[in-house]
């Protein structure tokens, strides 16, 4: 098997020996090359041509976030970022630029507490393998998206006083390339829609409530990370907590979200799979569940569940997914009712919910 060329930038070179040993235990990896400013980082890129770049954030010359512009504009090059947690912030900004994943990296410089990123690294990095040969890693300001049309369902319902409409809640589930593509959507809605939102975004713990801040800015809806006890309500969006599952329960006539940790059968966390079998029970027909950008399998099962209640489920197409992974698999269950562009999902929610003007 062909290895994986990376180069590793990082000012710090402790970091960057630390980074390589972690890197170099996978034998489909080989770090070919590291940089220490933007500036050398380019002149790597040029001399070695990598496959994948690891890149930290905080540097001194040209400064991250213009390597990353370069790096996934002019080169179409998978960046890695690998940033504390302290800079969530930039962290998201970097991935709406176009970076592929990140790691999150302690704030303690001991040689301890780095090499416990090694297995979040790793597994990322061997993510880069499931791409397609000159696949073009998006960023949400640069991506080409195909023109389409939506088939228009029958309408559940015209605008208007005393109108029930089709979609009670939304579910979406997604991981690498998740953050951009939910804030695309959620800043598509030009109202507060009668209906709410759960999100399971695959993310460690401490950085989804950055995360739902973030996405809170630039949408009509509340977004908040949910909390044990919140209330599913209309217009409102809950953000799973990093490293927990998010499930419901009706208590009072009120769905309330619970937030509840993960076992040892969940393989990603917050795990979308879980989540969907709980609402599924509780909103029957009126939920709609969205796959979008994502590596594995999550979500495929949870799918099913819907389907059985009788809800709608939307699939994001191989052209705007990142990584073609969990909505290739959602539609290998066949029971996807719609495959639609990023561009498309927030007007197909709206479709399939009945909410037309009058």
């Amino acid at each position: 098997m062909k290895k994986i060329r990376i180069v590793v930038v990082d000012d710090s070179a402790f970091s960057r020996r630390t980074i390589t040993r972690m890197l170099e235990g996978l034998d489909s990896v080989e770090v070919v090359g590291y940089a220490i400013d933007g500036e050398e980082g380019i002149q790597r890129v040029i001399a070695l041509k990598p496959d994948l770049v690891t890149l930290d954030l905080e540097m001194p010359k040209m400064d991250g976030f213009t390597l990353l512009r370069i790096l996934t504009t002019r080169f179409s090059l998978p960046v890695i970022v690998i940033s504390a947690l302290s800079d969530a912030d930039k962290v998201f900004k970097a991935l709406e630029l176009g970076a592929l994943d990140f790691v999150a990296k302690p704030s303690s410089t001991a040689s301890v507490e780095l090499l416990t990123i090694k297995e979040d690294l790793q597994k990322k990095v061997l993510q880069v393998l499931a791409l397609k040969p000159g696949s073009r890693v998006r960023s949400l300001s640069g991506a080409e998206v195909p023109e389409w049309k939506s088939l228009v369902p029958e309408p559940a319902g015209k605008a208007g006083i005393g109108i029930q409409y089709a979609l009670d809640l939304v579910a979406i589930g997604t991981s690498t390339g998740g953050p951009p593509a939910l804030q695309q959507i959620l800043s598509a809605f030009d109202q507060k829609y009668p209906f709410a939102v759960v999100v399971s975004q695959h993310m460690p713990a401490g950085f989804t409530r950055a995360f739902a801040d973030r996405l809170n800015r630039t949408s009509v809806f509340d977004v908040k990370e949910a909390e044990d006890g919140d209330l599913v309500l209309p217009g409102t969006v809950l953000i799973a907590p990093g490293g927990s599952n998010m499930v419901f329960e009706v208590c009072g006539g009120q769905v309330t979200a619970r937030i509840i940790e993960p076992s040892e059968s969940d393989r990603y966390v917050p795990s979308v799979d879980v989540m969907l079998e709980s609402c599924a029970g509780i909103y029957r027909k009126r939920v709609a569940a969205v796959i979008l950008t994502g590596m594995g399998n999550d979500g495929s099962k949870g799918i099913r569940t819907i389907k059985e209640y009788g809800g709608s489920v939307i699939a994001e197409s191989e052209e705007t997914a990142v990584v073609y992974g969990m909505p290739r698999e959602a539609v290998a269950t066949g029971v996807v009712d719609r495959c639609v562009p990023l561009n498309r999902v927030a007007s197909e929610i709206i479709h399939m919910g009945g909410f037309f003007d009058k």
